[in-house]
């Protein structure tokens, strides 16, 4: 099969809500031992788009399509990758222009990835072919690349790609737009007001009657200018992460080949609380009109703006006699001037863990608090765990705070009872966060019948 790009976390800001805890809660939980003991492993893997839609009539270069080779394990090093790449099933349909490190040979093409990486943050992709409709290609004619891959390494010497990895081509008519020429900004200042520009191509082989763009910003942008095409709104509170949206419908046809820029150039404004922010373009054809490849139809740009964030920890101080229950009520705080919102990785912000003082038993832990061994391991009993690991949301807005009270019985009196309130990444150790000014008061305590001199 071929395997889905998963390790790239990035989403769209306004499919982030269902993404605020997906694969964290099992973060610097030990590995057992037995399944420390088991074989090395290593797989290959081949990425490529699932489907592949082309124009009709379009007078542009061949549609891009980028394939790549990755590996599991970054224990190993693999290299020497030969991708195998058979486009006898295009034969009328589709025609492939190959890059300088395929080799054709009649329907096949032989591609050479020197080293082969691990997925993550800096893969990309290793070929790139271009695709065009063939002469005389009807619409809705169909077609299949196949693909097949080894490489030198692993735990065996060689690895191989599983063999069912293929893109299904199609041929259509309409247009096909493309947003471009949306670039990063690092090294802002709140205050800062930027010009980002982008540009929307019709690639496809009729002209696009009219458009519908929607800018999407983060919480610490704000866009300076309106549009007459345009209806703004913002979504702030509860579970939704808080960003403003332009929703514009423009006139304005795009010819196959030509080009659609905005009245004024897209300018955005830096707010006070501006850290990691983030500014998405999506684009359809106008009047219901399909888009032949809505793969490039969106694109985004991170603004990366100087300041900090003061995270703290809050803990508390309670008392009461053997067999009584009390509430400890723990918290976390950002004094600002930030707001912080990891929507690229789709992280927690923080995670609030609480070492359980000596002589209580947790009996009731908050939502969202994972228990935990002493050591930061897996505990399977949602009460009475030593260690619990309380995760925030993906984002924290400035001068807000967050509360994670916890039911204790006390078994038995101990006299400053001590146990450590701590921010961490959701792993095992604490953690200084780069945006923070003040890391000392990342820790607190919970204090049980302290006496009066502690």
């Amino acid at each position: 099969m071929m395997r889905p790009v998963s390790a790239r976390r990035t989403v769209r800001l306004g499919a982030l809500a269902a993404t605020l805890a997906a694969g964290l809660l099992t973060a610097g939980l030990a590995v057992p031992a037995a399944a420390q003991e088991l074989p090395a492993s290593d797989r290959l893997w081949i990425q490529a788009p699932g489907e592949q839609s082309l124009p009709l009539g379009a007078d542009l270069p061949g549609r891009p399509l980028d394939i790549g080779l990755y590996h599991d394990n970054d224990d190993f090093t693999v290299t020497d990758g030969r991708l195998s790449v058979d486009i006898s099933g295009l034969a009328g349909v589709a025609e492939v222009y190959w890059p300088s490190n395929c080799t054709p040979s009649g329907t096949t093409a032989l591609c050479t990835v020197d080293e082969v990486p691990v997925l993550g943050d800096a893969y990309s992709p290793q070929v790139q072919l271009l695709v065009n409709a063939a002469d005389g290609a009807a619409t809705g004619a169909q077609g299949r690349i196949t693909y097949a891959a080894v490489a030198t390494g692993g735990p065996d010497g060689t690895v191989e790609a599983p063999h069912d990895s293929s893109t299904d081509v199609t041929v259509g008519s309409g247009p096909d737009l493309s947003v471009g020429g949306l670039a990063p900004v690092k090294g802002a200042q709140p205050g800062d007001v930027l010009t980002m520009p982008f540009t929307v191509t019709n690639r496809g082989g009729q002209r696009s009657e009219g458009l519908r763009a929607v800018i999407t910003t983060t919480y610490g942008l704000k866009l300076p200018d309106t549009y007459a095409e345009c209806v703004n709104g913002t979504t702030t509170g509860g579970d939704d992460v808080p960003m403003f949206t332009a929703t514009c419908d423009f006139d304005q046809a795009v010819e196959p080949g030509g080009t659609f820029t905005l009245p004024r150039p897209l300018r955005v404004a830096l707010a006070d609380h501006a850290y990691r922010e983030r500014v998405e373009v999506s684009v359809r054809p106008g009047n219901g009109a399909t888009d032949l490849a809505e793969e490039d139809n969106y694109a985004a740009a991170g603004v990366q703006a100087t300041n900090t964030a003061d995270f703290e920890a809050r803990g508390a101080r309670v008392e009461g006699a053997a067999g009584e229950t009390v509430t400890a009520r723990l918290a976390f705080r950002n004094n600002g001037p930030a707001w912080i919102g990891n929507l690229g990785s789709g992280d927690s912000v923080a995670a609030v863990d609480l070492t359980v003082p000596e002589g209580v038993t947790v009996t009731s832990a908050p939502a969202g608090c994972e228990p935990r061994t002493l050591s930061g391991g897996f505990h399977p009993n949602p009460v009475g765990a030593p260690r619990y690991s309380c995760e925030m949301p993906i984002w924290t807005l400035p001068d807000t705070e967050r509360a994670f009270p916890f039911e204790l019985r006390i078994d038995r009196v101990v006299p400053d009872a001590t146990g450590r309130v701590v921010l961490t990444t959701g792993g095992a150790n604490p953690v200084t966060f780069p945006f923070d000014p003040q890391p000392a008061n990342n820790t607190d305590r919970l204090v049980v019948n302290a006496t009066p001199a502690s």
